[in-house]
């Protein structure tokens, strides 16, 4: 019912070295989502988890995660799960949410055993914490919504934000996705680093057959990963983070580091990037 899988953190120039196949093993998150099964991978960077769960009409119970060396796995941890699925339910410490499509919610520290069930297909993300803050359902309509790019450079969009300071508090984890408006393909363009956070990405909502060509890598050293829908990409603190997809997509981002603040990056041109 539950796997897990751990990746160690990377240094810019061990990357620099690695094929495809590598970078894939590295960075690349696949098949987090199967029927009847948790799946989580433990990264070193910041300590993130990322993973799904599909309870597919029964029940799954996210309790005690052997990597974390704690009684239970949000003992010292705090939690925020979107649900990319259909209704589903998630129970914890005696309460219960049901969540739509595109709803997300956050856990605090010291929550318990966590049940997922239903018919969601619910993305999994957890960082450290310092504190506890309480738990807390933001629906689609909830999200504060930010309009960002132009129809002239391909990059429009909306960003909803759902863990995040203009919202909630939380300690370190900030959450939220952005979908492309039609005829825009670029999610992230100028690109940007933050070397204070690392940052994951699920791509969902995508066709079968279509992919992301995503860009990650030191800003001159730049390499790539062709994405389909519900898999994920780790970025470190390190690298860009930016890609163009076929058809319509969303990305779900995720963020932990030293601090909360979205704005906190360094923004990389395009006659900069090699």
């Amino acid at each position: 019912m539950l796997s897990v899988e751990t990746r160690h953190a990377i240094h810019p120039e061990h990357a620099k070295g690695m094929d495809t196949e590598a970078l894939r093993a590295h960075f690349l998150g696949e098949g987090l989502f199967a029927a009847g099964e948790i799946r989580l991978i433990y990264t070193h960077y910041d300590r993130f988890v990322l993973g799904g769960a599909v309870p597919a009409g029964g029940e799954l119970v996210l309790e005690k995660v052997e990597e974390t060396k704690t009684p239970t796995f949000l003992a010292r941890r705090e939690m925020g799960i979107v649900n990319i699925g259909d209704t589903g339910t998630v129970s914890a410490d005696g309460e219960s949410w049901e969540m739509g499509r595109g709803d997300v919610l956050y856990l605090g520290m010291g929550t318990g055993a966590v049940t997922f069930s239903g018919e969601g297909r619910f993305y999994i993300t957890s960082a450290p914490a310092h504190a506890t803050y309480p738990n807390k359902l933001i629906t689609v309509e909830e999200a504060v919504k930010v309009e960002m790019g132009a129809a002239e450079t391909s990059n429009k969009r909306v960003i909803k934000q759902f863990i995040h300071p203009t919202v909630m508090e939380s300690c370190q984890l900030i959450l939220g996705y952005t979908s492309l408006l039609d005829g825009s393909v670029w999610n992230t363009m100028p690109a940007h680093i933050h070397d204070r956070r690392m940052e994951a990405y699920l791509y969902w909502g995508m066709s079968e057959e279509a992919r992301v060509l995503h860009l990650m890598g030191e800003p001159q050293e730049t390499r790539h990963l062709m994405v389909a829908d519900e898999q994920a990409v780790i970025s470190p603190s390190w690298s860009i983070h930016s890609g163009a997809g076929i058809g319509e997509y969303t990305f779900i981002w995720a963020m932990a580091g030293d601090n909360v603040d979205y704005t906190d990056m360094d923004f990389i041109q395009p006659k900069e990037l090699k």
